[in-house]
């Protein structure tokens, strides 16, 4: 069997062509997770007047597999008074999730985990129980402060996933399709992001509250609550919880790109894959420079956001986008 053949045999597989569009999902979160910590610190530097990390490896670039050495080598410190099972169990709960969510995300026309006819749904349904992990892992921990962290990002998750889920609900209505890849494939002639600037705006906010990222970071507000719902958490079990945190960012930065940029849509001189690959890696920096550059709301303000703009500016955009289809301006998509 020449390698031809043994590429035809395993696309013609779905089980291992599935295996296969998950480990280059999970290759690419961990490669680009570790040097995303990299240039994000860099760039906190550029934008701060400082140099960030220079000591370990040239420029600093070795400076997350210091950081990944000292996790490993740290206790796994359990709280002896918390849920036991709860506290260890939460890391996982949160990172297989994500990984789930990132196992139908497609790469390419051909490479994708699994092109499943719910895939938005399946998506939204993985976001949403994120937070029911960080409940476990503040509930686990029998810390006030932890809980109080993880009481935060249950409340601002459901002021942000009603406006994100009808943003996306927006794109599908105006598609006709839940398939990620059929709404990548609708953008041939123009992205989505002209079509639906506000749905856009919408989306973009709300996927960065999702991540839990600065300005939109309150269950981890080091100034009130000592780190949030993970402050128990060392070791490894830490490091988990970090690796959820970047899994998030770059799944909403993926979505940003498939959702509102075209995908892997390229210009003809690189493969799609490449195409996908920089644009998301655009988005990323983009969601990273918003937290050295805008100051933390406070949790009222959050949630303000999310009910008294988001939510009725969500609404709005999916009645335009309901009469526009039902009058036949997408008919051409």
């Amino acid at each position: 069997m020449n390698l031809v053949e043994l590429f035809n045999y395993i696309r013609s597989d779905p089980l291992l062509w599935g295996i296969i569009a998950a480990t280059v999902f999970l290759v690419y979160v961990f490669s680009i997770g570790g040097l995303s910590i990299w240039i994000e610190r860099k760039w906190a530097g550029l934008l701060q007047s400082r140099l960030g990390p220079t000591r370990v490896g040239p420029f600093g670039i070795l400076q997350f597999v210091a950081d990944l050495i000292k996790l490993v080598s740290k206790e796994d410190f359990v709280p002896p008074d918390g849920d036991k099972k709860v506290f260890k169990l939460a890391p996982i709960v949160l990172v297989s999730t994500l990984i789930a969510a990132g196992s139908i995300i497609p790469f390419s026309p051909s490479l994708i985990g699994s092109n499943v006819n719910v895939g938005i749904l399946f998506l939204i349904a993985m976001f949403s129980i994120s937070p029911i992990a960080v409940f476990m892992a503040g509930w686990g921990s029998n810390n006030k402060f932890s809980l109080l962290g993880a009481l935060r990002n249950i409340g601002q998750m459901l002021s942000f996933e009603i406006p994100l889920s009808l943003s996306i609900v927006a794109v599908v209505v105006m598609v006709g399709s839940l398939r990620i890849k059929e709404i990548v494939q609708a953008q041939d002639q123009i992205w989505f992001f002209a079509l639906q600037p506000l749905g856009f705006v919408v989306f973009l906010l709300a996927i960065h509250a999702e991540a839990g990222r600065t300005p939109f970071d309150m269950q981890e507000s080091e100034q009130e609550l000592m780190g949030g719902w993970n402050v128990e958490y060392s070791g490894m079990r830490f490091g988990l919880t970090m690796v959820g945190e970047y899994i998030h960012l770059i799944l909403g930065s993926m979505l940003v790109v498939l959702l509102y940029f075209g995908g892997w849509k390229s210009f003809g001189f690189l493969p799609p894959v490449i195409w996908f690959i920089i644009k998301t890696n655009i988005a990323l920096v983009i969601l990273m420079w918003s937290r050295w550059a805008i100051p933390r709301f406070r949790i009222d303000q959050i949630i303000d956001i999310g009910w008294k703009y988001l939510l009725p500016l969500s609404i709005l955009n999916l009645l335009i986008t309901g009469a526009l289809v039902s009058m036949g301006w997408f008919s051409w998509i």
